[in-house]
């Protein structure tokens, strides 16, 4: 996959599905072209993860310039707000940004802006924590469901979380939005569009790659600190292999089912992007 003609002197945004080959692009062009490479992913944002979330190597690391990979201490929740304030001192930095990664929301905040929500208090994240899916639903004004995906429990609650904490709709949130830091026409946007069935087969592979390369172990060591509400403990892989450690799935089961949950999680990355992101170039992976 070559991108010859892309301009030298812009920012670089590379979106697309899980497994689907946006990092090793983004290494292509830094290494080619020069620039920083930086992390639009929120899993690959935690120490605690490189393997399971295929956060890029050592030895990728050290060919170019990489930032906002493993930063956050897997105890801390983050947010697109979160990622939107770190990012912006790299944007003015003297290498051109390279940013990838398969966080729609991320992209979002970047080229289209995000709304100055206050951060939200320990008592009301965790009362929401302690609460059914169906009741963080119900609890959130209607306007506000009708812009979310209300099958993602992270989306439902966040929208309740800020309610409860503002005394404010998320959509009246949103609809303050200030100007976007990196507007689109600034930018070089691409896109994965990869086929399902060749972005299915990579995705198992790959998971056998992770567990070949101590996926099993890094998990392990992390069990001790192992919270099914942390953001961090939510990677897919996490909860299949704690299950797996903890004598309640055998190894083939968490692998299966961790491969499952990894298609369904690019399945809606491939439909977030292919309804939000009109005006990205799509890039079609060599096949």
């Amino acid at each position: 996959m070559q991108f010859t003609d892309i301009p030298k002197n812009r920012p670089v945004l590379i979106a697309g599905p899980t497994a689907s080959g946006k990092s090793a692009l983004a290494l292509e062009i830094a290494e080619r072209d020069g620039g920083v490479i930086i992390n639009a992913d929120a899993s690959q944002v935690y120490r605690c993860w490189r393997i399971l979330t295929a956060r890029p190597s050592e030895e990728e690391e050290e060919r170019a310039p990489h930032m906002l990979y493993g930063h956050v201490q897997c105890t801390d929740s983050y947010s697109a707000g979160h990622w939107l304030r770190e990012v912006l001192p790299l944007l003015a930095g003297p290498r051109r940004p390279i940013i990838v990664g398969g966080t729609g929301l991320y992209f979002s905040a970047l080229t289209q802006g995000i709304a100055d929500i206050p951060p939200t208090p320990a008592g009301i994240r965790a009362q929401a924590d302690a609460m059914s899916h169906d009741a963080l639903i119900s609890a959130v004004d209607e306007r506000t469901l009708a812009g979310l995906d209300t099958r993602n429990r992270a989306r439902v609650q966040r929208a309740y979380e800020v309610q409860a904490t503002t005394g404010r709709a998320l959509a009246d949130w949103k609809a303050d939005t200030p100007p976007p830091a990196l507007p689109l026409k600034d930018v070089v946007p691409l896109v994965f569009d990869a086929p399902r069935d060749w972005l299915n087969q990579r995705i198992a592979r790959r998971f056998d790659q992770m567990l070949d390369n101590g996926a099993l172990d890094e998990v392990r060591a992390m069990l001790d600190r192992y919270d099914p509400s942390l953001p961090a403990c939510r990677a897919i892989g996490v909860p299949e292999l704690v299950a797996h450690l903890q004598g309640e799935l055998s190894l083939e089961d968490a692998r299966e089912r961790a491969t499952i949950a990894t298609r369904q999680f690019a399945k809606r990355q491939r439909t977030w992007f292919r309804a939000r992101m009109q005006g990205w170039t799509p890039v079609h992976p060599d096949i």
